[in-house]
């Protein structure tokens, strides 16, 4: 185990190595943090520490960026004290009055003149006789009102400043409060319970014990009894205004201070833990104990950091590995690299797979089957199909020609329109798709292979043009599916019901409607209704619901009759032979016109009023009869059971063909085209040009390997 000295030069040189490659804050390193008010005494209190007058003084903010405090204790007696910065390496300045010029210039410098805060430190380091071997961190004096130009939110910026110093479970935070104003009102001490609210790693300072009112002290807080620290609270005097201005010798200041503890009623008995030199040594003391205790975590997390940092500087790839020798090689490794990621993505295997958002191969089932299928769904059969457009179909199918039955050219007439509603559902199911894939594609450069901006590029533009090339075929398909629905219209599909089946149905449901009118009646005769007023608008009502629905009940078989095409069932003629209850069944030789047309008011027992109705259709007057609300439901009906079969296959066949077409085809030749469009000796050197940002950082992350393994060196050495 080192010494006391080595052991705090050892965190100084592991500052050093850090800041001087940008990554002082990579390492939570065992450090004390100094906050406190403005005109707390917290610039004396460190010049007292340091014996020597170094720090800007001034109205406002005079610390304005984190200076970095190394006290050295020089074994050469005979050698004068002096400073260095780590921005002025090999330059040593021996009148401090230079160090307090060269502090503002430098603040000027990074923080600009308008009194703002920066948060890069300055790094500045004493060597003399008078000093213990102590690191110490100088913080921006925390304040509430902005002074002058200071940003509106100076407050908010220091303070969190000083947070992110000292929330770090390594740092000591040593709190500056003055013994002249109300402990409980300490900004300083209110921050350090925020980062340490167990007060473990928190020692407190109380200046300016000779500005108190008289009659009054601060024992009880200096012997933890109304403000318990672990580390406690230690009492010091500063010099005043007066004094400095008088340029008054550290060596008198302290001896002051001495006289004063050792005089006062109130401190004399705890006067040998109270003063300046008693604080440096026990920060001194509290340091080296800390920074031995941290050690063991310390390696551990530097042994973490080289793990991470060699791993980094692997994505960056070797710089050497550009030669012309390993060129070929490198640029196929890039293009097996790219390719798998690219299939892997797809096959949901890849390695940054996300857990944020749907994407790849999960995003494409998604389009499947909620996107494509939800789109489906939404499509009504009869979609802007009204009944007075089924009619018009019906009788322009028969052209001049009376209409004795419903000719199977008007449900093909209106059958394909509403198939062709799902091919826009489909294209765009193929767009999603390829802009999935696409997607992909831009996703699949990892770090080495953007290291090459033109090879990446020439990637994803091959690919991309791969995707391209599938997205006609694959939507000619799509279109040509539609079409081929609409070219034959199979009615004998086994799923297609037959006429008879939904002349059934609709005869069951007019059956139910009179069943629940008769029981309405009934219910309004007991109640003791008028029997004339009360039938007679039911009688409407039944009219109507007959009209609409059926005239009259079809006689039918106790077994259920064979499955008839469409074109048979009203493609029946009429036979007088028949008798009339013949008539009213629906068979081979009778059409569904003729039934109806046979019907006579009279066996309705239905007013003719109600029979037929009078409409105006499309600027001509014809007469819609029940025949024809009858075929208009019914072919309404068989529009519907249709448009979901064709429904039912363009959801399943849509994505089979898209898979085989666009997705599984591009995984399968995606390797060969990036091979034979780029595997190119006069390619090689264009396709090679490595990124500049990308370079610096790859020497950045191996400057900063060199630094952890530097550090775990001297760690080890000490431990």
């Amino acid at each position: 185990m080192t010494g006391e000295g080595d052991i705090v030069e050892l965190i100084n040189k592991i500052q050093d190595a850090f800041a001087a490659v940008g990554g002082s804050e990579t390492l939570d390193l065992p450090q004390i943090i100094a906050i406190g008010e403005q005109s707390s005494g917290k610039s004396s209190v460190l010049e007292q520490i340091v014996q020597r007058d170094f720090l800007p003084r001034g109205s406002g903010i005079v610390t304005r960026r984190p200076l970095i405090l190394q006290l050295i204790s020089s074994r050469n007696q005979e050698e004068d004290d002096y400073a260095e910065f780590l921005h002025l390496p090999q330059q040593r300045i021996y009148d401090f009055d230079e160090v307090r010029d060269e502090i503002v210039k430098e603040t000027d410098r990074v923080a600009g003149t308008n009194k703002g805060i920066s948060s890069v430190p300055i790094n500045l380091k004493i060597h003399s006789r008078n000093v213990l071997n102590l690191t110490l961190i100088d913080l921006p004096g925390l304040t509430k009102f902005p002074i002058g130009d200071q940003p509106h939110d100076i407050d908010v910026q220091i303070r969190k400043l000083a947070l992110d110093y000292i929330s770090k479970p390594n740092s000591i935070i040593l709190a500056i409060t003055p013994a002249n104003t109300d402990l409980a009102n300490s900004d300083s001490l209110k921050l350090a319970k925020q980062a340490d609210p167990k007060g473990n790693r928190t020692i407190g300072v109380l200046s300016k014990l000779d500005l108190m009112d008289t009659g009054t002290n601060a024992l009880e807080v200096l012997t933890g009894k109304s403000f318990p620290l672990r580390m406690g609270f230690i009492g010091v005097v500063n010099r005043s205004q007066q004094d400095i201005i008088m340029k008054k010798s550290m060596a008198d200041a302290i001896e002051s201070e001495r006289i004063f503890f050792h005089s006062h009623p109130a401190y004399k008995s705890i006067a040998q833990r109270c003063g300046v030199a008693y604080l440096t040594h026990r920060l001194n003391s509290i340091l080296v104990n800390h920074i031995r205790e941290k050690l063991p975590d310390l390696r551990s997390k530097v042994s973490a950091h080289i793990g991470q940092a060699q791993h980094e500087l692997a994505q960056y790839g070797n710089s050497a590995f550009t030669g012309s020798v390993h060129r070929g090689s490198l640029v196929l490794k890039l293009l097996n690299s790219f390719s798998n990621e690219f299939i892997s993505s797809i096959n949901g295997t890849s390695s940054e797979i996300s857990t944020k958002e749907l994407s790849g191969g999960a995003r494409i089932y998604f389009i499947f089957n909620s996107v494509f299928g939800q789109a489906l769904d939404n499509i009504h059969p009869c979609a802007d199909l009204t009944n007075d457009d089924i009619r018009t179909a019906i009788r322009n199918s028969t052209g001049p020609r009376c209409s004795l039955f419903v000719p199977e050219a008007s449900f093909e007439l209106l059958v394909r329109p509403q198939i062709r509603l799902l091919e826009a559902p489909s294209l765009r199911c193929v767009d999603l798709v390829y802009e999935e894939l696409s997607k992909i594609c831009h996703t699949c450069s990892n770090q080495e292979i953007t290291r090459f901006p033109k090879l990446n590029t020439r990637l994803v533009e091959v690919v991309s043009d791969l995707l391209q090339e599938q997205l006609k075929p694959s939507s000619s398909f799509i279109r040509s599916m539609i079409e081929i629905e609409c070219a034959y219209i199979n009615t004998n599909h086994p799923d297609f019901p037959d006429a008879s089946q939904i002349m059934m149905e609709m005869q069951r449901k007019q059956k139910e409607d009179e069943k629940a009118e008769r029981k309405r009646l009934a219910r309004q005769q007991l109640n003791g209704g008028d029997m004339l007023t009360n039938i007679t608008p039911s009688v409407r009502k039944a009219g109507r619901s007959m009209s609409i629905t059926s005239v009259t009940s079809i006689s039918t078989t106790s077994s259920s009759p064979p499955k008839d095409s469409l074109l048979n069932y009203f493609a029946r003629s009429n036979n007088s032979s028949y008798n009339r209850a013949q008539e009213y069944q629906v068979n081979k030789t009778v059409g569904l016109s003729q039934v109806l047309s046979a019907q006579t008011d009279a066996e309705l027992q239905i007013p003719r009023s109600f029979h037929m109705a009078t409409m105006q259709e499309e600027g001509d007057n014809l007469k819609t009869s029940v025949t024809d609300i009858k075929e208009v439901e019914l072919i309404r009906r068989l529009i519907i059971a249709y448009f979901n079969i064709v429904r039912r296959s363009i959801k399943d066949r849509v994505p089979k063909a898209i898979m085989h077409l666009l997705v599984n085809y591009t995984k399968d030749n995606v390797q060969n085209r990036l091979v034979s469009s780029l595997y190119r000796e006069e390619l090689f050197d264009d396709l090679l040009v490595e990124d500049p940002l990308i370079a610096a950082e790859r020497e950045k992350c191996k400057a900063m390997l060199d630094v952890y393994k530097n550090v775990f060196t001297l760690i080890n050495e000490a431990m």
